[in-house]
């Protein structure tokens, strides 16, 4: 008896070994292989453009929330990459910005108030890379410090297993990184530094289906260990025709807008 539950049980742990090697995913050998793999996953897949509203919550220095609503605009394009235009307030008011992955422009009423030679390094991890090849937004994403010709690491955040990207092992907290989630391919946190002293924690929640593609429609955002942004999109929609003047930043309030009455 004692012989046959302990061939049961050895017969039984090899069917799980063996099913859960099967479920296991494939190891990337490196950051940049990982990208790949996200591009391969949605190629043609992933939605061109997508709009957005937002409500955004700001902490005051004293505590308090500040809360703004914000319209958003994304769009891809092999020429620009990804370009994201930000209304603060009515888009009527002409106030908001234009990001791509190097760039930044500043408007105010309608006019252009200031240029920046940085832009949004988020936008190649939660769009670009399913769209375009992967050296392309190791390229863009050279700024953050990630370290690419690492062996993506698995691990466990928030309950799923993911890939971080850029650490020497699961314990490697102090390294930029990047952490993706190893059933969708979607990244769902990114700890680096956009400035000299200022650690940026972005964290990806509430994937929803757009398209061919996913969209985290809860972001938060905390600097120093503390929540400083918080993140909530309603009425999305995808692959949306966008007019070209919504990205042109000496058409800003001339062209429709899918925000504002029809003129």
């Amino acid at each position: 008896m004692i012989i046959r539950r302990t061939f049961r049980a050895a017969a039984v742990l090899t069917v799980f070994s063996v099913a859960a090697a099967a479920q296991a995913p494939s190891a990337p050998a490196t950051g940049l292989a990982l990208f790949d793999q996200m591009y391969q996953a949605y190629k043609g897949k992933w939605y061109s453009t997508v709009t957005f509203v937002q409500k955004t919550t700001t902490k005051r220095a004293d505590g308090t929330d500040s809360i703004a609503t914000w319209y958003e605009s994304l769009r891809y394009t092999q020429p620009r990459g990804s370009q994201l235009r930000i209304d603060f307030g009515p888009p009527a008011l002409g106030n908001g910005v234009l990001y791509t992955a190097d760039s930044l422009w500043v408007m105010k009423a309608g006019q252009l108030a200031a240029t920046r030679g940085h832009g949004n390094a988020l936008l190649p991890l939660i769009d670009g890379v399913y769209m375009q090849p992967a050296s392309r937004t190791a390229a863009e994403l050279a700024s953050t410090g990630v370290d690419l010709s690492r062996k993506p690491v698995l691990a466990q955040w928030e309950g799923n297993t993911v890939w971080i990207i850029g650490v020497t092992s699961a314990a490697d907290t102090t390294s930029p990184r990047f952490v993706v989630d190893s059933a969708t391919l979607n990244v769902v946190r990114a700890v680096f530094s956009f400035a000299p002293g200022r650690d940026l924690d972005a964290r990806f929640k509430d994937l929803v289906r757009v398209g061919g593609g996913w969209l985290a429609v809860r972001c938060e955002f905390y600097e120093g260990g503390k929540l400083a942004t918080t993140e909530e999109y309603s009425d999305w929609k995808g692959n949306v025709d966008l007019p070209a003047s919504l990205f042109d930043i000496t058409q800003w309030n001339v062209g429709p807008h899918w925000a504002a009455p029809a003129r």
